[in-house]
């Protein structure tokens, strides 16, 4: 069968929606300055969909930060990738201010959260090597898996006892050729907001053997007393071997960083295809990167508003009855029951009638007959913005429970 005629006849469980979704529900145009009411359509809405974690993105400061280092360095520098020709000076203080604020020896910065992880999974595993990682884990991480040509074992969410049944797979398999053992999980979980359970994980470093990778980014920035993650959050940071984050939740920008012993770091540097192949992070962005990381130091203000702002968004929906799930962080779902056809005419209503834009998630991500509304509060947030929220939100799960979505058409 010709290749192109393959891909027609199958265009994937998203891709199969595409004529009706698309430019509304699938690939929508917020416009407007990053903030917490954007414009869609042409009409305000409160967005509850973008990673502004911090309100930086948009932050006078940040951005007369980004403007100067975009004159005076362009888009282009430094050229070429680090090994052969893009390291600065800027890029080398910028790890090690990373490293100390995650409490660890050393880092390395790379170029995509998505990319970085997938090739750090990638270059620290040998055939010999087994990888056990959480069921729940960020596509990123599943992809990476699937790059490694040894045994990988998925345990159930967050459920230790599954995670130590199949280490003792792994540790029989790896006494048997002399590989090692790596373990992944996130330090919280994107879709439903929970951190992983990482003390009672490194707790099992007593009896297995095998080192800790974590994925942060929903973490980085917005748990523990300073700021550095869940790790911190829970007083297990010294127990993660490798620690990675993204700038692209709490510092709304771009790139990613893994940090580790000075020697593991090292050998990434060396090793990442994706980094060694690939053009160093632009010069803008690493100077940008660095202001927002000082004020993210600097300023706890803004996680303290964050925080104020999480608090009453997610008081506010329990006290009203909704189920927001286990989250035990900022990510913020919303769980009702209804088909993918009832949830495009409720996110239809919610941005047409009530100016809400929050994303939405359905049948195959999640099991049929539930709909997830994912809410990504932010600094940047007003009381005004969640008292008008949690009105809405009454308003559209009355209908809901009505049958009113069962309708051909919502009205606006």
């Amino acid at each position: 069968m010709d290749l192109f005629e393959k891909l027609l006849q199958n265009r994937g469980p998203l891709g199969k929606y595409a004529a009706v979704a698309e430019g509304y529900y699938t690939f929508p145009r917020l416009e407007g300055d990053l903030a917490n009411r954007m414009q869609f359509k042409g009409k305000e809405v409160i967005v509850w969909s973008i990673n502004n974690y911090l309100g930086l993105a948009n932050h006078p400061e940040v951005r007369k930060v980004d403007t100067e280092a975009t004159e005076r360095w362009g888009l282009a520098y430094p050229m070429g990738s680090r090994m052969m020709s893009g390291d600065t000076k800027e890029h080398e203080l910028f790890e090690q201010e990373l490293a100390d604020f995650v409490q660890k020896p050393a880092a390395v910065l790379v170029n995509f959260g998505y990319q970085g992880i997938m090739s750090a999974i990638d270059c620290l595993l040998s055939r010999h090597d087994v990888v056990v990682y959480d069921s729940e884990s960020h596509a990123c991480i599943v992809d990476g898996v699937r790059m490694h040509l040894g045994k990988r074992f998925a345990f159930d969410h967050n459920d230790i006892e599954s995670l130590e049944t199949n280490l003792q797979r792994a540790t029989r398999l790896t006494e048997k050729n002399d590989g090692s053992i790596l373990v992944i999980s996130e330090g919280v979980f994107g879709m439903q907001g929970d951190q992983g359970k990482l003390r009672e994980i490194i707790a099992l470093k007593e009896k297995y053997d095998f080192r800790l990778l974590v994925d942060d980014a929903h973490g980085f920035g917005t748990l523990g007393k300073t700021g550095a993650g869940a790790g911190e959050e829970q007083g297990v940071q010294d127990g993660i071997d490798i620690y990675f984050a993204t700038f692209a939740k709490s510092m709304g920008s771009v790139g990613a960083f893994l940090a580790s012993e000075q020697q593991v770091c090292e050998y990434m540097k060396y090793n990442m295809r994706s980094q060694v192949f690939a053009k160093s992070l632009m010069m803008p962005v690493v100077v940008g990167n660095r202001k927002r990381l000082e004020m993210l130091r600097s300023n706890p203000a803004h996680k303290e508003k964050l925080w104020e702002n999480v608090t009453a968004l997610q008081s506010g929906l329990r006290d009203r009855g909704f189920d927001i799930g286990n989250t035990n962080s900022c990510v913020t779902p919303v769980y009702l029951e209804g088909s993918p056809e009832e949830a495009m005419r409720l996110v239809y209503d919610l941005r047409e009638n009530h100016n809400i834009f929050c994303s939405i998630v359905v049948y195959p991500v999640i099991p049929k007959g539930v709909i997830l509304l994912r809410l990504i509060p932010s600094a940047s947030h007003t009381m005004a913005d969640i008292r008008e929220t949690l009105d809405a939100f009454e308003a559209i799960t009355g209908k809901l429970k009505s049958g009113v979505y069962k309708m051909e058409t919502v009205s606006s």
